[in-house]
């Protein structure tokens, strides 16, 4: 994560966009107010926006507690060495 003021930020915006896109980073933009600004990717920006809608739904929510605790307890069937993705889903 980096942090920059409004003035270091207009100065150099074109690297602190590229460092946003190119290496998913995220800056804090800071003003003299003392308020601040998140700039990050279009891409992070929909993760969190799709991570939001999916921790709405009670029932999606229930299910991937569900598959963690069968995860945790070993409850899992794997695909074996060699096995194609159609046997495995045929077997499974």
């Amino acid at each position: 994560m980096k942090t920059a003021n409004f003035t270091e930020l207009r100065r150099n915006l074109r690297a602190y966009l590229d460092s946003v896109i190119d290496d998913s980073e995220t800056v804090i933009i800071s003003r003299d107010s003392g308020a601040a600004v998140v700039m990050l990717s279009l891409e992070e920006y929909n993760a969190m926006k799709e991570t939001e809608y999916i921790m709405q739904s009670p029932a999606t929510m229930a299910a991937i507690r569900k598959g963690m605790e069968d995860v945790d307890n070993g409850r899992v069937v794997r695909q074996q060495a060699g096995e194609s993705i159609a046997d495995f889903l045929a077997r499974v």
